[in-house]
């Protein structure tokens, strides 16, 4: 009996299972990944030299790791390390911490700005109703950082002393066999950032990857959390989207998985009719070129084409009411640019250019006297142009009026001259008058020029 009570006291209990360790990341060579060192831009490559020479972790990650491996070109590239913000400015002259939401750093490094964040932790981020992350400033170690991440793909980490990558959640591999993998339970990650559903499709079509079905399924369901999403964030992905140099498989695959609707409302409205389809199609074909030309892309342009036909609808509606044609073009804008702006916040330049686009295109009717060189002088008439020769191209008006004004623009004095068209309208005469004595003559009245919302050449 005693000995048995000795025994119950005195034995040693094997310890309780604590939570177990994470397992460590694969570490994947050059030979393997064809990621060599100078492939880093300069200024990225400074960046992690210093910080490692400091003491510090400090990789090259995300999207540029992800886009070098699939042989794209990164258009930017982002540091991660263990240093806190305020340790990374230490190190660097010329670098500002910025953000609330997630606390980050901009260092600059010539002309290049690289992105240094700090190893978050994997839980205990602030949270909305919805679950959306509004805070992450708590910082944990590498493996927690790469759970943290979105798709497998974007979390790779990437060496550029060693040249190796280190693959937490076998995103390489996903890379090879083609697939877009959510990190995590899918409904819980889109609950945390719905931009992440956009972002599937941005990069499933960029990449040539086919989303995987759990990430897939809850999509159509649950995007109605994008009303949720600040609409800066959003404005921003969904440029993004649209510049990718596949936009117009985008704009199918959001309309496929229903999230168009938190996005561009009238966009669905707009692919129903045969003219807008056709419309937008070339529009986002021509984005399309210009990104795989390496060519730049007007935000405002873009935009200017994706809301066309709804302000097109709502200034012939007017017109049909008999409002004059400029100024009904003008509320027809308003109108549509304030039902976005509860969705997409346009910033006032983008949305100055969209306006400039649109109202070129009532002025184009204008080919007699002063009117036509007045217009080659406003700052957005190539692009107002360009406009135009795509709504020719759809359908929407007569090739001869773009041909016009592109044979117009590129024309020399005399030719130009003899290309006006006569004024139909009738010509107001001053009345003779008499003054100290003498009658003047006869002279015509200058053409008033009608109000359209641009600033005067």
């Amino acid at each position: 009996m005693i000995t048995k009570l000795l025994r119950k006291v005195f034995r040693r209990d094997k310890p309780a299972a604590g939570p177990v360790a994470p397992p460590g990341p694969a570490v994947i060579a050059v030979e393997q990944h064809g990621v060599v060192r100078e492939k880093i831009t300069p200024g990225a490559r400074h960046v992690c030299d210093k910080l490692q020479a400091a003491g510090f972790k400090a990789y090259v990650v995300g999207g540029a790791v992800r886009d070098l491996i699939a042989g794209l070109e990164p258009k930017d590239f982002d540091v991660a390390t263990d240093a806190t913000p305020e340790q990374v400015v230490q190190q660097f002259r010329r670098a500002r911490m910025i953000g609330r939401r997630f606390r980050i750093v901009h260092v600059m490094q010539g002309r290049e700005t690289i992105e240094v964040s700090t190893f978050r932790a994997s839980n205990d981020a602030e949270t909305d109703e919805h679950g959306r992350i509004l805070r992450d400033n708590v910082f944990g170690s590498q493996a927690e950082d790469a759970s943290r991440r979105d798709f497998t793909v974007n979390a790779l980490y990437y060496d550029p002393g060693t040249q190796t990558i280190l693959d937490y959640h076998h995103g390489v591999a996903d890379l090879q066999q083609k697939t877009l993998r959510m990190i995590g339970e899918p409904r819980r990650r889109y609950r945390e950032d719905p931009i992440r559903m956009l972002r599937a499709v941005r990069l499933g079509t960029k990449l040539g990857l086919t989303l995987d079905s759990e990430a897939r399924a809850p999509i159509r369901e649950m995007a109605e959390l994008l009303e949720n999403v600040p609409p800066a964030r959003l404005f921003d992905e969904m440029l993004k989207l649209l510049t990718c140099g596949d936009a117009w498989r985008c704009v199918r695959y959001l309309r496929e998985e229903g999230l168009h609707h938190g996005l561009l409302p009238l966009l669905d409205v707009i692919l129903e009719q045969p003219l807008g389809e056709r419309f937008v199609m070339l529009a986002l074909e021509r984005t399309d070129r210009r990104v795989r030309e390496g060519k730049t892309i007007s935000p405002g342009f873009l935009f200017a084409t994706l809301l066309w036909h709804e302000v097109l609808a709502n200034w012939e509606a007017r017109r049909a009411r008999d409002e004059a044609s400029i100024p009904a073009l003008l509320e027809a804008m308003n109108e549509v640019l304030d039902m976005q702006a509860e969705k997409l916040a346009i910033s006032k330049r983008i949305a100055s250019d969209i306006r400039e686009i649109w109202v070129l295109q009532a002025r184009f009717d204008m080919r007699s006297g002063k009117r036509p060189y007045r217009l080659l002088e406003q700052p957005r008439f190539r692009a107002g142009l360009d406009f135009l020769e795509l709504r020719a191209e759809s359908g929407e008006v007569q090739a001869e009026l773009a041909d016009w004004w592109r044979d117009f623009a590129d024309a020399d004095g005399p030719g130009r001259e003899s290309m006006l068209i006569a004024d139909s309208a009738p010509k107001k005469r001053r009345r003779r008058r008499r003054k100290a004595g003498s009658e003047q003559d006869e002279a015509p009245a200058a053409v008033a020029e009608p109000e359209s919302g641009l600033p005067s050449a």
